[in-house]
């Protein structure tokens, strides 16, 4: 079995629990590592035989703009699912979402939550 990763994806938006998070938003980044077989396309070298990174990119995109969600948590779910519901091949997944200085009392370069399934979550 094979992992292909998107690495350090990062976007500014407007999540989090605070009023001025929401108001003036802050850096989020993303990983995102799916297992799957590579061997057809690994020969074949046809990106029909392999998921296009760049639909991948866009829907992790489409996910962390198109609404505002208090918790990283739930970002980190809602681009588990998208993903694992759209590409049937992706055996497993796992979704990493940080918050480089996120609002807490202390010091910490970032809060980082990790989220990972199985196909047999989604059948």
């Amino acid at each position: 079995m094979s992992y292909i990763r998107l690495v350090n994806m990062v976007f500014y938006a407007y999540h989090g629990v605070h009023d001025h998070e929401k108001k003036f938003g802050s850096k989020f980044e993303i990983d995102i590592e799916m297992k799957l077989s590579i061997s057809k396309s690994s020969i074949s070298d046809r990106l029909d035989d392999t998921i296009d990174y760049d639909k991948i990119y866009s829907m992790i995109e489409s996910c962390v703009f198109n609404k505002k969600f208090n918790l990283i948590e739930t970002l980190a779910g809602t681009i588990n699912k998208k993903i694992m519901t759209s590409f049937r091949q992706i055996e497993s997944i796992k979704v990493r979402v940080r918050k480089p200085h996120a609002p807490i009392k202390g010091i910490v370069d970032t809060v980082e939550v990790e989220l990972g399934n199985d196909r047999s979550d989604y059948e």
